[in-house]
């Protein structure tokens, strides 16, 4: 154990394998395990438990938090696993983040997430950066969320799904088949509802991109061209880093994605768009 310059209080547990930056603080009663590295000036609340995890600098564990823990799978018989979670991402109280499983050794989470009160994170699962979890969000294991989702309070992941970068699921969802990046989601089963407009402007998408990424999320969902089809079409399009992830996403998917309500039209599901 390392702890230069560390405030550490004096009824912490620190197992003597765990690796501590510059500056780290603990508070009372929080108990680091076995394996575990805490970067430069990271934070540990009071109560907070966490062992076989890599934690980047400047993150924040606040207090009851559990980081680490052995997976909720029947299959898991005590395998040497992990979770990694980046820089300057704050974990808020009573979150539970499971390590991973023999199928992939990790549950990995990026830099500057939010994950907030009661949200957990099930084995293998792997989040990119800027992710929002909202209280008492719920993924499964290997679900994958990609860079700037935002996840609604009380929703829920179904194993191996996918959410595509910056979209946004909306409270209470139930999702159990992929979210198409950039998309809006809602309900049980989770539907379309639109593009996250919103967020896209706020992190300084162009009108022009917006339009060809608008022009996509029609050919997909509201033309009468199979999938196979929409998507020759939207390669014929200018290239745009946003509509070329877009379309990406759909040749990965082996789940099937999340669809919008057909009754309703495509103005009305873009309305907010322009």
């Amino acid at each position: 154990m390392s702890a230069n310059n560390s405030l550490i209080h004096p009824t912490a547990v620190i197992h003597p394998s765990a690796h501590l930056g510059t500056e780290v603080q603990i508070g009372p009663y929080a108990v680091i395990g076995e394996n575990v590295t805490l970067g430069q000036k990271t934070i540990v609340g009071p109560h907070a438990v966490i062992e076989h995890a890599i934690i980047g600098e400047e993150s924040h564990i606040h207090p009851g938090a559990f980081v680490g823990t052995p997976p909720q799978d029947l299959k898991y018989k005590g395998e040497k696993t992990h979770v990694k979670i980046g820089s300057k991402t704050v974990i808020r109280e009573c979150v539970t983040i499971n390590r991973g499983t023999e199928a992939s050794g990790a549950t990995v989470i990026g830099d500057g997430c939010l994950l907030m009160a009661y949200s957990h994170v099930a084995h293998d699962c792997v989040i990119g950066n800027h992710v929002i979890m909202a209280n008492v969000s719920t993924l499964a294991g290997h679900v994958h969320v990609g860079d700037g989702a935002v996840i609604g309070g009380l929703s829920a992941i179904h194993q191996f799904t996918r959410v595509g970068p910056m979209a946004m699921l909306g409270g209470g969802s139930m999702v159990a088949s992929d979210v198409a990046p950039f998309c809006m989601v809602q309900g049980d089963r989770a539907q379309i509802v639109g593009l996250n407009v919103v967020g896209l402007r706020r992190r300084g998408l162009s009108r022009e991109h917006l339009s060809a990424l608008k022009t996509a999320f029609k050919t997909v969902f509201y033309s009468a061209l199979t999938l196979e089809q929409a998507l020759k079409q939207i390669d014929s399009l200018p290239s745009v880093p946003e509509v070329k992830i877009f379309a990406d996403f759909f040749r990965q998917s082996t789940r099937g994605f999340c669809r919008p309500d057909r009754s309703k039209s495509t103005a009305a599901v873009l309305e907010d768009a322009d």
